[in-house]
């Protein structure tokens, strides 16, 4: 699906798409390929919008777009639930980006146009976006519709390089702690006025600072443009293949004795991408400019876990292996209909093995006109966008046990009721529109609007059980409006509406007397409905000392919330339900300046009230609170796993003429663990993290590079959960606290060049 970025900013009064004789202000359609520039009038946003360019990402050294994010950006935090760095739950304002099924996704992230969100989950791959690549990225808050769907609490659009854009040729390799060695190449440039060509690739290993947990990402990129006076194309393609292993939380126990001890493993994704999209943009006339896209984007993903394990040996039937369910045992079958017999290579641990294939093809089409209305300066713009993904699920549970290291060591004795085999398709329609309108010299006035009609096919390749199909549609309003003050500041207020349909794994595990093993087994289960946010914000900014500030607050809320509601084990067992409204209210103050003409610094503070605003009673069996395996969550109880406070801070400058030296603090107040949505037992504490970067510029060509992350080797948790670790480390690990402890000191050192 093709979204024009200049629509996405329309859509809350975003881009200066008028003009007044006072402030001339050019047009510049979005589309893309295009990056936001001179075009976009920060007094005409309706929203708190933040970006950053190439330059300023490549600056902070950071790994990938979500650690960017995380170090650089207001209202972002990181929970780091696989302790892989390539594998983070991002959040944005309470809302979860994320490359795990299972949880509540709220983010939609768009790279050139397209919504790179994965179709089977909504979830959010970070290790396959193209870092090296992106030219701009913006940071959208709130319900924007023209974001399409699953932008209930914010976006991220990507505008990545070309060779107009992004001429010359630069390399750089790093190497330091826990084995990482990374290495990044990129060369662009043009052929007169008319051809241009950009390509990148990246590499990055390292061993992991927990046990048994490397990494592996290769990432490729490039763009081939053409331009004349009037047509501009871009065709570009992304491909990327790695191969991740986050090993997630351990028993907090087993982490006061060693900090980098996991508990089983192997958790390894292996992610394959290949990515085309063509960009095409017209200017019929200097009132009318037409844009286009298609694209196919192909995302296979395949998982490998080794857990610990819900059989053992028979009770009643001594010498056979049994699942027990609801109190009761129940005779395992292999694939190949007989029992499994009880020994030791079958008991102890299971295999989960995942295979996911997806394939998205798409196109988009829009028209925008500016001209003048009633003596007022005006723009309009109307566009269709539509998706067509297919995917081939395939699931399996094989017995094993874990040695020594409490690696799952495999038996080939699969469990029978456990083969999946799905094929799904969703197809989604948009048609959209945005009007953009000068009331007078100083107030601009936007309304739009979405119209979004989804389709889901379920097809059981085993049976029938899982067939269904499922519809939903809706229209999403937003209004912004932006009015100039004395003193050069600027006042804002919007309203926006966004929805997410149910996914197709949402849709085939939503049944609480049926619990699914996420991602592992799906059963037949009553449709979910779709979820619908509303955001209102309002705001006030200005300039005043070589400084730019910015205070405001926002209240977003989702009904029909869809969150999987934890029913097993390390919840690694559970099913998706609509658990009616959750609310996620906030405080956002941001000021960034210059210091003493040359060093620049920067200040973002969060305050973030996120709770459930209705009562109900949630499924947690390992919390020490729990009633019969149950939790009661009262309205007001708040939303796990989310700080109500962050805090970030840096500063950069140049202590010599060729030394540049870079610090920043990053700090959040203490959060709830995953499974105590009642808020019955004590948050994971706070903590603050000091990162230091300094650069050493040899020669023109030639720039060495330092970084040391959590320079005071801060001990510190970023995700927790209730579980139960007595069947495999014994009964003398009682706690039922699992952790995913942040990363220690690390330090890495590299070389830039310029060519």
């Amino acid at each position: 699906m093709m979204l024009s970025i200049y629509l996405g900013l329309a859509a809350t009064g975003a881009l200066a798409a008028v003009e007044t004789e006072e402030v001339p202000i050019e047009v510049v359609e979005v589309v893309g390929q295009t990056p936001l520039g001179a075009g976009l009038d920060i007094d005409q946003i309706a929203t708190n919008v933040q970006s950053a360019t190439a330059e300023e990402i490549r600056k902070k050294r950071a790994l990938s777009l979500a650690d960017f994010m995380n170090r650089s950006l207001g209202s972002v935090f990181v929970n780091e639930a696989q302790s892989n760095p390539l594998q983070p739950d991002l959040q944005y304002r309470g809302f979860v980006g994320s490359p795990l099924l299972g949880l509540a996704q709220g983010i939609a992230v768009y790279q050139d146009g397209v919504r790179i969100n994965e179709p089977f989950g909504d979830t959010v791959n970070w290790a396959l976006i193209p870092e090296s690549a992106i030219n701009t990225v913006y940071l959208m808050p709130g319900s924007n519709p023209l974001f399409g769907l699953n932008a209930l609490g914010g976006s991220v659009a990507i505008n990545t390089k070309n060779g107009f854009s992004s001429p010359g040729t630069k390399a750089k390799i790093y190497g330091g702690s826990y084995g990482r060695l990374g290495a990044q190449a990129e060369t662009g440039g043009s052929s007169g006025e008319s051809f241009s060509h950009f390509f990148t690739a990246s590499y990055l290993e390292e061993d992991g600072w927990r046990n048994y947990s490397p990494t592996e990402a290769t990432q490729l990129f490039g763009d081939l443009g053409w331009r004349s006076d009037k047509l501009t194309t871009h065709l570009k393609f992304s491909a990327a293949n790695t191969d991740l292993i986050g090993n997630g939380a351990a028993p907090v126990e087993l982490l006061e004795t060693d900090r980098t001890s996991i508990f089983t493993r192997p958790d390894q994704t292996r992610n394959q991408l290949r990515f085309v999209n063509l960009i095409g943009n017209y200017e019929a006339s200097s009132d009318l400019t037409l844009d286009g896209n298609v694209y196919m984007r192909a995302s296979d993903i395949d998982s490998y876990n080794g857990d610990d394990s819900d059989f053992e040996e028979c009770d009643a039937n001594p010498g056979f292996m049994c699942e027990i369910e609801a109190d009761e045992e129940k005779l395992v079958l292999d694939q190949h209909d007989n029992y499994i017999q009880a020994n030791q290579n079958v008991d102890g641990a299971t295999i989960n093995r995942t295979s996911t294939e997806q394939t998205s093809i798409g196109f988009g089409i829009q028209a925008a006109w500016r001209g003048d209305l009633d003596g007022r300066n005006n723009l309009f713009a109307i566009g269709m966008a539509f998706d067509d993904s297919k995917v081939d699920f395939a699931a399996s549970t094989e017995l094993g046990q874990l040695d020594d290291t409490r690696l799952a060591v495999p038996s080939g004795f699969f469990v029978r009721e456990s083969f999946t085999k799905l094929s799904t398709e969703t197809r989604s329609l948009g048609f959209y529109l945005s009007n953009v309108l000068s009331i007078s010299e100083s107030t601009t006035l936007t309304v739009a609007g979405r119209y979004n009609d989804i389709g889901v096919k379920l097809r059981d390749q085993l049976g029938t059980a899982l067939n269904g199909d499922h519809d939903f549609r809706r229209f999403n309003p937003a209004i912004g409006i932006t009015t100039k003050l004395a003193g050069g500041m600027t006042l804002y207020a919007g309203y926006s509406e966004s929805n997410r349909a149910p996914s197709p794994v949402e849709l085939t595990c939503a049944d609480e007397d049926d619990p699914c093993r996420l991602p592992n087994a799906f059963l037949s289960d009553p449709p979910l409905d779709q979820v619908v946010a509303s955001t209102y914000e309002i705001g006030i900014r200005g300039d005043m000392f070589d400084a730019s500030w910015h205070t405001g607050i926002f209240q977003t809320t989702s009904n029909d919330d869809i969150l999987f509601v934890s029913a097993g084990a390390l919840t690694n067992e559970g099913f998706f339900e609509n658990v009616g409204r959750t609310r996620r209210k906030g405080l956002e103050i941001n000021v960034d300046g210059i210091l003493a003409g040359s060093a620049t610094w920067f200040i973002n503070y969060t305050y973030l009230d996120a709770q459930f605003r209705e009562s109900l009673t949630l499924p947690s069996p390992h919390s020490p609170a729990a009633i019969n395996g149950e939790i009661f969550v009262a309205m007001g109880d708040k939303l796990p796993l989310v700080p109500a406070q962050l805090l970030k801070m840096g500063i950069q400058f140049n202590p010599a003429e060729r030394l540049v030296f870079a610090g920043d603090v990053l700090a959040n107040s203490g959060f709830y663990m995953r499974g105590d949505e009642g808020n019955d037992r004590e948050r994971i504490g706070s903590f603050a993290v000091l990162n230091l970067r300094a650069d050493y510029q040899i020669n023109e060509q030639v720039q060495v590079f330092l970084n040391i992350d959590n320079v005071l080797d801060e001990k510190y948790e970023t995700f927790g959960l209730f579980g139960d670790a007595t069947e495999v480390l014994g009964p003398a690990i009682s706690d039922k606290r699992f952790f995913s402890p942040g990363m220690p000191r690390a330090a890495w050192i590299g070389v830039q060049l310029t060519l």
